[in-house]
């Protein structure tokens, strides 16, 4: 069983995965190394050298021959890049993840369209800017679709802008887009909570704040959380979810559901979103907890607020069905029998 509860199937892996066995060993390993890897004596020069091979092998399983900047997660990364970037205008996609939308409030918001790709017209208007920052994201955290970010990339760099994209929910599960800066987060993936990085092609893409990650992350870095990172996306490289979403497809749609995949420019395979015939989301999340299973209403940041989710409303539901619509996630250990138990469970609701 995925779950950390017996008799549960958990099925939130777009909030946070278990943790790998790999990776918790690792994190063992760097827990008896308790040295500041930025203490000039033995202890902190053995503490750095792990540090830095953890950050090697990150570099090494993602394909990234740029710079790695170990944070505290997602949201400190896309801070980092969002506030500390030598670019003019912010843009970002209107579907993006709030950490995104709240960290640059005021930055102009691209519209996407019915299909959840990211309106490609505006795109080469708006970047008519001197040097913008354009962040958007590889995968959607709420419908699982994915943005052409190589099509993106082509508009932003033509322009002399940056391209920052969320790799949150793709680093891991499939290869890092062409991009300027990436933010990847390890406990969507199998790592460490706590621990996320800014992937990025050149340190002089940003401004220096002082302290620790060659003077661009003030903080002790997080040496068990960086190695148990590294162990994570090498565990993950030979695949990520072992399952598929198919079988559950077909049960929604023959039950008169709307499996919202179907209206996507580009579906993932371990993200879902789809509707009941007539039951709130928020009922139906209540009901399957009930039940032992544990979906989510949108993204876990804001789940649990009962608004309207943006991302719904940026691709134009109408209300009546967004507000029916459950998110469901697979993970690294999800089972086909864990699959099969959720679409009759969700049957009998429908």
């Amino acid at each position: 069983m995925s779950s950390a509860i017996s008799n549960r199937i958990y099925l939130d892996h777009a909030a946070t995965t278990a943790l790998r066995p790999e990776a918790k060993v690792a994190m063992e390993e760097g827990f008896a190394i308790w040295a500041n890897p930025s203490s000039p004596h033995a202890e902190g020069r053995k503490a750095r050298a792990a540090l830095e091979d953890a950050r090697a092998r990150v570099k090494a399983v993602l394909g990234w021959d740029g710079e790695v900047i170990f944070t505290g997660g997602a949201s400190e990364a896309a801070a980092l890049a969002l506030t500390r970037a030598k670019a003019g205008a912010r843009l970002v996609s209107a579907v993006e993840h709030d950490c995104i939308l709240g960290t640059v409030p005021d930055a102009e918001r691209l519209p996407v369209r019915p299909d959840g790709a990211l309106d490609m017209e505006v795109l080469a208007e708006a970047v008519q800017r001197e040097v913008p920052l354009v962040a958007v994201q590889q995968v959607n955290s709420e419908t699982g679709n994915r943005q052409d970010l190589a099509a993106i990339a082509e508009v932003v760099n033509r322009a002399g802008g940056l391209l920052l994209a969320d790799c949150a929910q793709g680093a891991g599960k499939m290869p890092l887009p062409p991009c300027d800066m990436a933010i990847i987060s390890a406990h969507k993936f199998g790592g460490p909570i706590g621990i996320g990085a800014l992937l990025v092609k050149d340190y002089a893409m940003l401004e220096p704040v002082g302290g620790h990650e060659r003077g661009y992350r003030r903080g002790t870095e997080n040496l068990p959380g960086a190695m148990g990172m590294a162990a994570a996306l090498e565990a993950a490289a030979d695949g990520y979810a072992p399952v598929s979403l198919a079988a559950l497809a077909s049960v929604v749609r023959e039950a008169g559901g709307v499996w919202l995949g179907d209206r996507l420019a580009d579906p993932t395979g371990h993200i879902a979103a789809l509707a009941l015939p007539a039951m709130s989301a928020t009922a139906q999340v209540m009901r399957l907890d009930m039940a032992g299973f544990a979906v989510s209403q949108g993204s876990a940041c804001s789940s649990g607020t009962m608004k309207a989710s943006h991302v719904l409303k940026a691709m134009g539901l109408d209300d009546e069905l967004a507000a029916r619509v459950i998110r469901v996630s697979i993970g690294w250990n999800t089972t086909g029998a864990e699959l099969d138990a959720f679409a009759a469970a969700w049957k009998a609701l429908a």
